[in-house]
């Protein structure tokens, strides 16, 4: 059996760039909500899918915000597209698929908590999403990420091939990187490069000598970047924490609670009339009642 964790935030976004513009009866833009709704609709109909949860994170920001000012929000978002984020989560909702609405956690800490959570007591879970925030899951053989716009797995290796360091690396590779979409700047003259080849010999901050003589690896400018590291510690340290996931996040759901039974017919067929989705209407393959 296979768990398939949705990241519903980047399905929403994908879908609202990446679909028609189409408005319900109202005028209310709602062409990422048709995406998501015709897209998951696709993935339960494949073989293998039993167990699907999906998180969003309803309110785009969390408590990284009290804890760094300049770490993401909305500000910014299109509220045409923010406003699609309730829509969505009623549509999935109705469809029978677990639903997760996050608002003091993101979604990406519920659905690696969830992957920590039950990965031994399933053959794989399976994190559907490329964000490279979920990579720090995938050193544990049993969870995957899959990209479902290229269609491609992201494993343990696939990992180490895109980044140059293991999975349980990576908050500590953003932290010294930054990551311009959480809104962290990282270290001075730290690039790609030199983290992934220190952080490869060193696996955390902790672990790498303050004394750039005391490296047993070359990167050029180590001198430099040894001083940058011992004086801004403090600063790196509190950026691996924004990058790193929770496995805290309360879950007060069981596992069987996320076997698909079914669309709700009444819900949903209400939902599509709602926002004129007759073509979506009689496309679900199986109903609870």
């Amino acid at each position: 059996m296979k768990l398939h964790l949705m990241d519903g935030t980047y399905e929403l976004f994908r879908s609202h760039f990446g679909s028609p513009p189409r408005t319900t009866p109202s005028g209310q833009e709602i062409g990422g909500v048709y995406g998501i709704i015709s897209s998951t609709l696709s993935l339960l109909s494949e073989p293998g899918v039993t167990h699907l949860a999906a998180a969003f994170d309803t309110v785009i920001e969390s408590f990284r915000n009290e804890v760094y000012d300049g770490y993401k929000s909305g500000e910014g978002i299109d509220e045409v597209l923010l406003a699609q984020f309730p829509l969505a989560e009623r549509a999935l909702e109705a469809l029978g698929v677990k639903v997760w609405p996050m608002t003091e956690f993101e979604a990406d800490d519920v659905l690696a908590a969830a992957a920590w959570r039950w990965v031994s007591d399933v053959d794989q879970v399976v994190v559907l999403t490329p964000d490279k925030d979920l990579a720090q899951c995938y050193g544990n053989p049993k969870i995957v990420g899959y990209d479902r716009r290229n269609r491609v797995f992201i494993d343990h290796d696939a990992v180490v091939e895109k980044f140059g360091v293991r999975p349980v690396s990576i908050p500590d590779y953003l932290a010294l990187v930054g990551d311009t979409a959480d809104g962290f700047p990282g270290l001075p003259g730290w690039g790609a490069k030199s983290s992934s080849i220190i952080l490869d010999r060193y696996i955390h901050l902790e672990s790498i000598p303050l004394d750039a003589a005391r490296w047993d690896v070359k990167v050029r400018g180590a001198e430099k970047l040894a001083t940058t590291l011992r004086t801004q510690m403090g600063d790196a340290l509190l950026f691996r924490f924004l990058a790193q996931l929770r496995p805290d996040v309360p879950i007060d759901d069981e596992l069987t609670d996320l076997e698909w039974r079914g669309a709700h017919r009444e819900q949903f067929t209400a939902l599509c009339d709602e926002l004129g989705f007759g073509g979506l209407r009689d496309r679900p393959h199986k109903w609870c009642d």
